[in-house]
């Protein structure tokens, strides 16, 4: 049993919110099909947005406070966030344009950053998932792959989980920090066995070690043991589309979670950024990217 809260915060209402990321006091996530990188300070209530005129999929942030990295249609781009400036990092896909674009991503705790494909048009095995080191190279770790969504690292930074939803299961990689390498690809968990027909998207990690999984399509937000294979909470939303989510607050102890409007629904508070309180349980913090 848990005495969690769930409601709403801010007044911005997305297309379809992804990727949310804690950050210097401010929640930063973005609205794919708004074109728009977004951040609220859920303290004092402030919102600012950016308008990056492309399907921007995933944001993560910098050691300059004025500026992000993000990646969407054109691959990797550095945003100024005082300016508005976009500079281009590195766009593996650009033959692709039109088929696939980026998706969910995030940094790992050396700083580089992650970040996968998704094929819009959903031809299987044909988006993949990079990492932008801190040089700035641009490196295809895995292949293969329809919709490359939810990525977290382990405490010790030894596992790597990710999600590439069709599958709807949670894949761990053994990983090494001091070069990003992968090995020992295994189903951390499977969520179909879990009773779950919905598709597994966004994904966190607490500070036990525990996976909080989004469930597009499904309404809800999961937390599963990784290494037991074991459901042990499950918060209902309501609205279905639930994407992501990401722990946040002064203690890291908030887990906001993003959401996008389903078409043909009537459900007035789809869209919006949704917090939970109340779980008695932190987070991991993030990472920013260190290139």
């Amino acid at each position: 049993m848990t005495s969690a809260t769930v409601h709403t915060i801010g007044k911005t209402v997305s297309q379809w919110g992804e990727g949310p990321v804690w950050w210097d006091g401010h929640l930063y996530y973005v609205d794919i099909e708004g074109h728009s990188l977004r951040r609220l300070n859920p303290e004092n209530g402030d919102e600012a947005a950016w308008d990056v005129g492309e399907r921007i999929g995933t944001v993560v942030p910098t050691e300059d406070r004025d500026g992000v990295i993000y990646a969407g249609d054109s691959g990797f781009q550095r945003l100024n966030l005082s300016t508005g400036e976009k500079t281009s990092l590195a766009d593996p896909e650009a033959a692709l344009r039109g088929t696939n674009r980026f998706n969910d991503g995030k940094c790992d705790p050396a700083g580089r950053f992650w970040a996968g494909t998704i094929s819009t048009i959903k031809d299987e095995g044909t988006a993949n998932l990079y990492c932008l080191d801190t040089d700035g190279r641009c490196t295809l770790k895995v292949t293969g792959l329809t919709n490359s969504n939810g990525i977290c690292w382990s405490g010790d930074a030894t596992t790597m989980y990710h999600i590439d939803t069709p599958t709807q299961e949670i894949r761990a990689y053994n990983y090494k920090l001091s070069d990003g390498s992968l090995g020992n690809q295994r189903a951390a968990i499977d969520t179909t066995a879990h009773g779950y027909a919905s598709s597994p998207d966004g994904m966190t990690i607490d500070a036990e070690g525990m996976l909080w999984v989004a469930f597009c399509h499904g309404g809800c937000v999961v937390r599963f043991d990784p290494l037991r294979n074991k459901q042990l909470l499950r918060i209902d939303l309501p609205c279905i589309e639930t994407t992501a989510c990401a722990f946040g607050g002064a203690d890291l102890d908030r887990l906001f979670v993003t959401t996008g409007i389903k078409s043909g629904l009537d459900e007035p508070e789809a869209g919006r950024v949704f917090v939970i309180d109340g779980l008695g349980i932190q987070g991991q913090p993030a990472f920013a990217y260190k290139g």
